[in-house]
């Protein structure tokens, strides 16, 4: 067995959070947090995304995870995986056995120690994204004693933390046992109880999520009392709002909105790269009868789009034209060959399989925060004669539609998850994935083929492959990995934005200030 070992991180009351192969030191009690912060959310916030154990194929429940509840291991400011509710872990050599030791003295907001039992309940309640792949892959789960859980794979499994102590899934998340039994799954929705560093107070639907500081929090008291999440679907309002200072933190403020931002005297605008790839996936080219079956039509589509030009109306030109679903940080990560904006080519691409004229496509689906992209999308896909009709839902709709496979035609796809490339093409282009409407018998046999290979070089060859292949097949339509431009105000010290790579919202929240009056 790998011991990570404990490395000081300095010897002054002042130290923070130091972390080396999974080891975190706690920062002493600091002054007592003061202050409210408020956040203008581009959603509506739903109790499932205050639940670690449903988390879709998105990053926004993280928004709320890092706050309420607390993870084994976690990704932290200058750590992708870092310890938390863990103080340390070991992995035996023959990658079949990973050992958690819990951090002594660690209770949840009621009060309640967080033991061994709740780390193996918390992943046998699991069912969020990639849960399958997770269980699976997994021989047992023991509780050694209070303080130290022992995880058993059934195979080698490269990926395991990269599953598991990462936004790739929410798993790793810890809730208390005894608590959700008392009261139940929808009690536990409406009441949550974490061990985070903020407790829940009152959720208002389509209105506002408050939290306050929790002052037992292992890690250091919050500096901030009160955290208040306001629900403000539409951006000129988010804007608004921040002028004011009824907002100090805004999400989403894309296009002009943006560019009013730079403009305003007291207003910073915070372009957030994060792991956010977008793309159209074609639900049913795996039906024969279906224009989609064609590959030339796909191919088709995909030159129909000016990226570029929506990127520099909708993002400022921040966000990367990478032409993969895969995010270009993630390892493993293959450059597809671009493919040019050429709407001649792809008129001509539909008069070769059939369809001068163009065709209707029918119904393209999307979460309604993204209906502005999707727009500009569906105007250039009817410039070259695939007519559709855009229709936008609710984030909390559109993924529970996307992953009952209820949707069809086009889909605009999304995921912010962390991960590395195997963990983005799981979910999305395997035939078993969690999103994924169809796959292809040669991309699901490389897939299998390196789930257990140890050996960086082979995985990351076959991997290639993988990629390669969705490319060739034109199994999605990229479009970006996308650069959030959020912004804050003049109150605010710290806002935790881009404290954590490649992560797009605030965090960690124990670490946000409010500027001194």
């Amino acid at each position: 067995m790998k011991r990570h070992r404990l490395l000081a991180a300095g010897a002054m009351a002042l130290a923070l959070v130091a972390s080396i192969h999974g080891i975190a030191v706690a920062q002493g009690p600091g002054e007592p947090p003061t202050g409210q912060l408020t956040w203008g959310l581009h959603f509506s916030p739903t109790p499932t995304l205050y639940e670690p154990a449903e988390t879709p194929g998105l990053i926004t429940p993280f928004m709320f995870l890092y706050a309420l509840h607390d993870a084994l291991a976690k990704p932290m400011p200058g750590k992708s995986i870092s310890a938390s509710l863990a103080e340390s872990w070991t992995a035996s050599s023959d990658g079949l056995v990973y050992e958690f030791v819990l951090r002594k003295g660690v209770r949840f907001h009621n009060g309640d120690p967080v033991t061994a039992e709740d780390v193996k309940y918390s992943f046998e309640r699991y069912r969020g994204i990639s849960a399958k792949a997770l269980k699976d892959r997994t021989a047992a789960v023991e509780v050694v004693d209070a303080g130290r859980v022992r995880f058993r794979l059934k195979q080698p499994w490269a990926d395991f933390l990269t599953f598991y102590a990462t936004p790739a899934t929410g798993a790793a998340w810890i809730v208390p046992k005894k608590y959700v039994e008392k009261v139940g799954e929808e009690g536990f929705k409406k009441a949550p109880i974490g061990a985070g560093p903020y407790r829940f107070v009152s959720f208002s639907p389509g209105v506002e999520l408050v939290l306050e500081a929790f002052d037992g929090y292992w890690r250091k008291t919050p500096s901030v009392k009160r955290l208040v999440f306001k629900s403000v679907p539409d951006p000129a309002t988010r804007l608004a709002m921040l002028k004011t200072g009824e907002a100090d933190i805004a999400y989403g403020l894309a296009g002009e909105i943006g560019e009013e931002v730079r403009r305003t005297s007291g207003l910073t605008l915070k372009p957030t790269p994060f792991t956010s790839t977008h793309w159209l996936l074609f639900a049913d080219q795996w039906d024969q009868a279906s224009p989609w079956h064609d590959r030339r039509v796909r191919l088709a589509a995909t030159h129909a789009i000016d990226r570029q030009a929506i990127n520099q109306a909708e993002n400022l030109g921040f966000s990367k034209i990478s032409g993969s679903i895969i995010p270009i940080s993630f390892d493993f990560y293959w450059q597809p060959p671009a493919i040019a904006y050429d709407p001649a080519k792809a008129k001509q691409l539909l008069a070769e399989a059939g369809y001068p004229k163009g065709f209707d496509a029918g119904d393209f689906w999307c979460d309604a925060a993204t209906s502005r992209t999707a727009e500009a999308v569906l105007n250039y896909l009817q410039a070259a004669g695939i007519k559709t009709k855009l229709r936008p839902l609710e984030r909390a709709g559109f993924m529970k539609s996307y992953q009952e496979k209820k949707l069809k035609n086009i889909i605009y796809g999304l995921s912010g998850i962390a991960g590395n490339a195997a963990t983005r093409i799981e979910p999305y282009a395997t035939s078993g994935g969690i999103y994924a409407y169809g796959g292809y018998p040669d991309i699901d046999g490389l897939f299998e083929e390196q789930v257990g290979e140890l050996d960086h070089k082979k995985r990351e060859a076959v991997l290639h492959r993988v990629q390669q292949l969705i490319h060739e097949k034109v199994m999605f339509l990229p479009i970006w990995q996308l650069v959030v431009l959020n912004a804050q105000g003049s109150r605010v010290a710290e806002s935790g934005l881009g404290l954590i790579a490649d992560y797009p919202w605030s965090s960690p929240y124990e670490d946000v200030k409010v500027k001194a009056r």
